[in-house]
């Protein structure tokens, strides 16, 4: 094998475009559409949805646990952003792990995976429900969760580049929304309410529960998914070992910065988030504390344009990583089949039937599971790096090094630590689904004794 280059230019991948083309993707996102598809994957708002919760768990250090739990994610994307380079298609951690270290195993990573990728259109049609049933009680909530369901289904089967235009408006309002919220805040807290007062305690005080941060950055992590999701657009981007990487990192950093800017003010507002009241429900309570009525019907409002947006880019990735496996072999061929205008139409049907199944859970069962499945992934995609070096890479040199073994190796320290932070009840069902998918891998393969459908490896030698 030749010997493996990170640097690409743009021009050496649209060389190849025709050769991916074949797969049946079709190549229409810009490095735009990829970054908006993806803020919007980890919706802006949903910084709202956790606050509550970790700023109890946390003792009042949401911004510090989102600090540490930016470390891993940073890292990790760089690891992203380097394996997308080598393997631009879709199928993410499942892809990287099959091609760069085994099939076997990146079959497993990808079904563990699969788990949040699925589960993700249930609960965001679960908090649809939760929110729009604070606003109008009298209307069940299984007709808001299948209206969440059936616009994003409808998008979806129209087509990529549309639903990515959708999300680009979305995101926007969402920004405004948070942008008022954060504002409204400072005036607050420049007035004086509440007794509050600019300084470092949440990032810092006496007596910080070390344990406790890591718990709070566990459950934080949900809220970064989004830059490993635009990664599976690998095949519909325009320059995609160009604009992924790029995009990945925009993504990651943006984020971060937003999470970090909000949760900070949010905590100096409220140091002890139980005078709020409701803890789950937090976020809309301080919305209507900083701006009476008007301003948390406009919050709810907001945050359901998060939802939608959220549902479109979630139901997209699941669906097109069911494909990415379908297309392979590794699950049956029905998953690997588009319809006439390049789109994955059976595997959006599928995930909206399983989001359906939120009219019949509680958002707290469903939750539990999400993060075991990406630190899995997160895990993986750090290790890959590490063994194309090992195997592919042949030039040596401390700079290599550093990038492809050092980086990627604290990625992996950092994000197991996370995972076993977990709640050992996601960490059980989350292992039963692994099971599972060992089970179907030792029946499809024989016991090992038939090798798995291999991919034809990268697409150029880098």
């Amino acid at each position: 094998m030749s010997q493996l280059d990170p640097a690409i230019s743009p021009a050496r991948s649209a060389e190849t475009a025709d050769d991916l083309q074949a797969a049946g993707l079709r190549r229409s996102l810009t490095l735009r559409h990829i970054v908006f598809l993806g803020l919007a994957y980890m919706a802006p708002l949903a910084v709202f949805d956790t606050f509550g919760i970790v700023a109890d768990i946390t003792h009042g250090h949401v911004p510090l646990s989102y600090l540490l739990v930016l470390v891993a994610v940073l890292i990790t994307a760089l690891s992203y952003a380097k394996m997308v380079r080598f393997y631009p298609r879709a199928g993410s951690a499942y892809t990287y792990t099959r091609e760069a270290i085994n099939p076997h195993l990146g079959f497993l990573v990808g079904w563990a995976a699969t788990l949040d990728y699925l589960l993700l259109p249930m609960i965001n049609a679960l908090l649809s429900a939760i929110y729009m049933t604070a606003a109008f009680p009298e209307v069940p909530s299984w007709v808001w969760i299948l209206s969440t369901i059936v616009v994003c289904t409808a998008l979806n089967l129209i087509g990529v580049r549309i639903a990515a235009k959708v999300n680009v408006i979305l995101v926007v309002i969402q920004v405004v929304v948070a942008v008022a919220f954060v504002g409204l805040t400072i005036k607050n807290i420049v007035e004086g309410a509440n007794g509050a007062h600019f300084s470092v305690a949440p990032f810092f005080s006496p007596g910080i529960d070390a344990g406790a941060i890591a718990s709070g950055a566990a459950i934080l992590a949900l809220s970064f998914l989004g830059f490993d999701a635009v990664s599976t657009l690998a095949e519909e981007a325009e320059y995609p070992r160009r604009d992924i990487p790029r995009a990945i990192l925009i993504i990651v950093g943006v984020a971060g910065l937003f999470f970090v800017s909000v949760t900070y003010v949010m905590q100096v507002l409220f140091p002890d988030v139980s005078t709020v009241g409701n803890i789950v429900g937090a976020s809309p309570e301080i919305a209507k504390y900083i701006g009476g009525a008007a301003f948390q019907a406009l919050f709810i409002g907001g945050y359901m344009v998060a939802v939608l947006g959220c549902g479109i880019t979630q139901q997209m990735s699941a669906a097109r990583l069911l494909f990415a496996m379908g297309r392979d072999g590794a699950l049956p061929r029905f998953f690997g089949r588009l319809n006439t205008a390049g789109v994955p139409a059976g595997n959006v049907l599928l995930i909206a039937a399983l989001a359906c199944s939120a009219v019949f859970l509680d958002l707290s069962r469903a939750a539990s599971l999400i993060n075991f499945g990406a630190f899995v992934a997160f895990i993986f995609v750090n290790l890959s790096v590490i063994f194309t070096y090992i195997r592919f890479v042949k030039r040596r040199g401390w700079r290599t090094a550093l990038g492809f073994v050092v980086l990627p190796a604290l990625g992996v320290a950092v994000n197991v630590a996370l995972w076993f932070s977990l709640e050992p009840s996601a960490m059980v069902v989350g292992g039963v689904w692994v099971a599972l998918g060992l089970g179907y891998l030792l029946w499809r393969t024989r016991l090992f004794r038939v090798a798995p459908p291999a991919l034809s490896g990268p697409v150029e030698q880098l």
